[in-house]
């Protein structure tokens, strides 16, 4: 879009809340400096937070922050317009990458599916929203935009990056999604990143994160006793994203990762390992 329409297209990155450790300045950086593209990052954590407060259901969770996406970005384009009134440019399209597991698991778009989960930039969209949707990946493929991207001439980085769901860690957090609880997933989930690529095996899986589960484990730390939280990690190597087989780890590299998190992750004692394929386990846990 940005090589297509140039200055009239407005790129905005909303941070809701619930993104990965400094991810609103890294996708700044990128794509700004990688990509050339004028992006506008908005802060509505606390928008976001406050309407997420003591809500568990993880639908619940997907469409509430697709709903509040699509109301913040309309904000935002009343803001452009009201800003360029001079030039008469109208706000009236929302490009969004939307690819094809996303509406597969969302609705029954070719043929007869059940809705695995709402993705927020599919069934999670306002009824009633103004602006008309673009959404030239929708018919695609994860390793066909990857090869898309290619023939673009995409940095390889940006190509092979991990996805990373709208709805962010409010969905790798089961239960309700607090301040205190966000730090703790978040905190876990950089560590094992962190340790990913020190080892130099991102791009031999598909996707990699740590999930918050809603249960506390006896633990010892010294003499004390404790009973805290559990770090469930998740790496995936896929193609399509529709099936996924998990990605077979050394044991000296989970060992490096569990003692990591243990040791520098307050509230969490205990750290797994999830072996479940795609299916019947979804990717995400919510």
């Amino acid at each position: 879009m940005h090589e297509a329409i140039g200055h009239r297209f407005h790129a905005i990155l909303v941070d809701n809340g619930v993104l990965r450790l400094n991810e609103a300045e890294i996708v700044h950086e990128t794509l700004t400096k990688g990509l050339g593209i004028d992006l506008t990052v908005i802060d509505a954590s606390e928008e976001f937070l406050s309407k997420l407060k003591g809500v568990s259901d993880p639908e619940k969770k997907r469409k509430i922050i697709g709903n509040t996406f699509i109301e913040v970005f309309e904000r935002e384009g009343d803001k452009l317009e009201k800003a360029t009134e001079q030039s008469g440019a109208k706000i009236e399209f929302l490009l969004q990458g939307t690819l094809y597991p996303d509406v597969i698991e969302s609705i029954s778009f070719k043929g007869p599916s059940a809705t695995i989960k709402t993705h927020h930039n599919v069934g999670g969209l306002l009824d009633d929203m103004k602006l008309k949707l673009i959404e030239p990946l929708r018919e695609l493929f994860k390793d066909e935009v990857r090869a898309l991207g290619r023939l673009m001439g995409i940095p390889a980085d940006l190509v092979m990056r991990h996805p990373f769901p709208g709805p962010g860690l409010a969905i790798r957090i089961l239960g309700e999604v607090t301040p205190e609880q966000i730090a703790i997933a978040r905190a876990a989930d950089n560590i094992f990143i962190q340790e990913i690529r020190a080892h130099g095996i991102y791009d031999r899986m598909s996707q990699a994160f740590a999930a918050l589960l809603p249960v506390r484990a006896v633990g010892v730390m010294g003499d004390q006793r404790t009973y805290e939280q559990v770090i469930a990690l998740r790496a995936v190597e896929t193609t399509d994203f529709m099936t996924a087989t998990w990605y077979e780890f050394e044991a000296k590299f989970l060992k490096v990762v569990s003692s990591r998190i243990i040791n520098e992750v307050r509230g969490v004692n205990r750290v797994v390992y999830d072996v479940s394929t795609k299916p019947p386990a979804t990717i995400e846990w919510e």
